[in-house]
């Protein structure tokens, strides 16, 4: 987000718009460090040599750089949620939230601008294609940015959820992949057991070349990277297993985790995500 900053002086702090991100004030602090030195200059033109002015430019401008530099090299962003860290009680409880969001997606945050530092600016979502080939920096951080980005927007706290159903187009799908959201779930949850998706990763709905598919990956992987299953797919559903999504709660009852967690499903978000993707054949843009 940008924000345009006039009247500084005269505006009171409220008048200032609150989603001015670190980047914009980076920028404005550069550029008032650039007036300030040119400014000064100006004054002194008398007392000052042709070279002495340049020297003082040079160095606003010098400064001015170095405070913008860190804007381009921390690229990627943990999102805030759209809803309060308690919001998806009690299905999901707010420490958890909290840790998860903070904490763990955090750290693949920071991981994934370090190893991208310096390097040309690329959308998370298109990091996915070529992460497996790119090294694990890339699948294991990058993945697990782009992953937490979409589940956090996939859910909603439980009194918004349950007015929320599969549009039309979704529910035709579901039913021609599945026989019907019921039994969708039921093979989610088969594919969500410790059984079946072995220690930590994730579970997905994906659209594929052949309608919708159930998909389980390890670790960080999703399937948009080439690699990981036998076609590029695209997500519109996804399930956090790894134990730092549920333990505080759940413990090892991790299935009742996955049967809890339908209650906090916004499925007005997935069925945009599936209208998105068969429009676009491309996966679902994320914030940060």
């Amino acid at each position: 987000a940008s924000a345009e900053i006039t009247g500084m002086k005269s505006l009171p702090s409220h008048h200032f718009p609150t989603n001015i991100n670190k980047t914009t004030m980076k920028l404005a602090i550069s550029a008032a460090l650039v007036g300030s030195a040119s400014a000064w200059s100006t004054l002194t033109m008398k007392a000052q040599t042709p070279n002495s002015r340049r020297n003082i430019l040079q160095k606003g401008a010098a400064i001015a750089t170095a405070i913008a530099a860190p804007a381009a090299a921390n690229a990627y962003a943990v999102p805030d949620l759209l809803y309060p860290f308690e919001a998806l009680e009690p299905y999901i409880d707010a420490p958890t939230m909290k840790i998860h969001h903070d904490k763990h997606h955090g750290t693949y945050v920071a991981n994934i601008n370090k190893a991208t530092e310096g390097k040309d600016e690329v959308d998370i979502l298109e990091l996915q294609l070529n992460a497996l080939e790119a090294g694990p920096a890339y699948r294991n951080s990058g993945g697990g940015h782009y992953n937490h980005a979409f589940f956090w927007d996939e859910m909603a706290p439980p009194d918004e959820a349950k007015k929320t159903k599969p549009s039309a187009e979704l529910e035709a799908a579901i039913d021609k992949a599945f026989g019907s959201l019921d039994d969708m779930k039921a093979k989610f949850e088969a594919q969500a057991a410790p059984g079946a998706v072995f220690g930590s990763g994730w579970v997905w709905i994906c659209a594929s070349s052949d309608g919708l598919k159930l998909v389980g990956t390890p670790n960080q992987d999703n399937p948009l990277m080439k690699g990981v299953t036998d076609e590029v797919m695209f997500p519109i559903l996804g399930l956090d297993v790894w134990e730092h999504a549920y333990y505080l709660k759940y413990q090892n009852r991790r299935p009742e985790y996955v049967s809890n967690w339908w209650n906090v499903v916004n499925w007005d978000k997935v069925s945009e995500n599936y209208a998105y993707v068969t429009e676009n054949k491309a996966g679902v843009p994320v914030r940060g």
